[in-house]
């Protein structure tokens, strides 16, 4: 891609993932970047695994006195920022009635919450030089779901928290969010059984889970000089699942 050799990119929830693969694609492309996430033990591992990443940072995403003193620790490993890709998040699969307020808060305050922590730091250092923010939104924020009301609503407001943030930071920063439908991640093995994926893939068009390097590409493309004139919008990456409305639930 052109436009990324060089460019100081921080991926939150870099240590696992379509966070790892994020980092390895953006190293690929001759990037500097820096993980931040909350496993301590991943990002010793993806050290280990990537040793060309520059550094790493432990941070909950939730909290925002630590997000604003992991950007100081940003600041004095790269020196500024071009690139977030605010990937952190987290779903708990449980029936709408379940939902305890402590998950509730659990969920929101790391998937949302967290992004607009994360990106408006990034944004205080972008304001000046330019650069580009990508959230991490889902296709849960676009249709319904079931067993995720609490998931499906902070992407949604992710979403909406995008294109306010464009509007906003334009012309030097742009905006955007990708909406990935199912992807073969830990995260997701982790909540379905096989068979539950077996049934998820009949009814992808495309008859698979994404691959995290997939998601990967398009945060590479729409951080590029490829990408120069995209603002504002979420793009879905989902097999062609939602494509067809109740056709394909």
């Amino acid at each position: 891609m052109r436009g990324l050799a060089n460019k100081r990119v921080l991926v939150t929830g870099g240590a696992s993932g379509i966070g790892a693969a994020t980092v390895k694609r953006f190293l690929e492309e001759g990037s500097q970047v820096v993980v931040l996430d909350h496993d301590e033990q991943g990002c010793q591992r993806i050290e280990q695994a990537l040793p060309k990443i520059t550094g790493t940072i432990i941070c909950d995403v939730s909290k925002a006195e630590a997000v604003k003193q992991a950007f100081v620790q940003l600041d004095e490993l790269l020196g500024g920022l071009d690139v977030l890709i605010n990937n952190a998040g987290i779903s708990i699969r449980h029936n709408f009635m379940e939902i305890t307020a402590e998950d509730w808060q659990k969920v929101v305050n790391v998937n949302l919450n967290g992004v607009f922590y994360v990106a408006q730091q990034a944004a205080r250092r972008m304001k000046d030089t330019g650069g580009v923010i990508i959230n991490m939104g889902s296709t849960n924020a676009l249709v319904g779901y079931r067993f995720y009301a609490d998931y499906n609503a902070s992407k949604a407001g992710v979403v909406e928290l995008t294109r306010s943030m464009a509007l906003e930071l334009a012309p030097k920063v742009r905006v955007l969010a990708v909406c990935p439908g199912y992807v073969m991640t830990p995260m997701q093995e982790a909540e379905y059984t096989a068979e539950m994926i077996e049934e998820v893939n009949s009814k992808i068009p495309l008859k698979r889970h994404a691959r995290p390097e997939e998601i990967a590409g398009l945060f590479a493309f729409l951080a590029s000089d490829e990408a120069g004139y995209i603002t504002g919008q979420h793009y879905v990456i989902d097999g062609g699942e939602t494509a067809g409305g109740l056709a394909s639930r």
